[in-house]
Formats: structure tokens, sequence, C-alpha cells
């Protein structure tokens, strides 16, 4: 099972690439950039783990349903 300090090594690595690959140029909304491109994966992810069980999700991720739906429908994953 993956470490949190693991998951954040990951995307420490992943946001060092992204700045060499902008060569110079200023990001851009790198807030939302991350937040979405860890968010959908996540959610997927636990989503499969319980077979689709909504209530079983948020509970997972310490979210409740109706925040779990909101983020789904974010995502369109309903």
């Amino acid at each position: 099972m993956s470490r949190p300090n693991e998951i954040a090594d990951c995307v420490q690595r992943t946001l060092d690439q992204y700045f060499r690959d902008l060569d110079g140029e200023k990001p851009a909304a790198l807030y939302e950039m991350v937040i979405r491109n860890v968010e959908r994966p996540m959610l997927e992810f636990v989503l499969r783990q319980v077979n689709g069980n909504q209530t079983a999700a948020a509970q997972m991720l310490g979210i409740n349903r109706n925040t779990l739906r909101r983020k789904l429908t974010e995502h369109d994953l309903l």
C-alpha cells in the first residue's frame, strides 16, 4: 500500500517535470490543475474498490455522500 509521503513525492516529481516543461513560462491556475488531475483518478479508483457503492466510497474518502455526488458530477463520473 502506498504511504502518504509516496503520493506527495509523486506529486512533487510531477510538478517538477511540469515546471521544467514550461521552460520559463508562468503557470496559470496551478491549484485547479493539480486538484482536478488528482481528484478524478482517486474518485474512479475508490469507486472501483467499492463496486460503485457511493455510500461506501464517501465513507472511505471521509466526505459525505452529497459532496461525493457533487464531485462525481463535476468530473462527469455519474
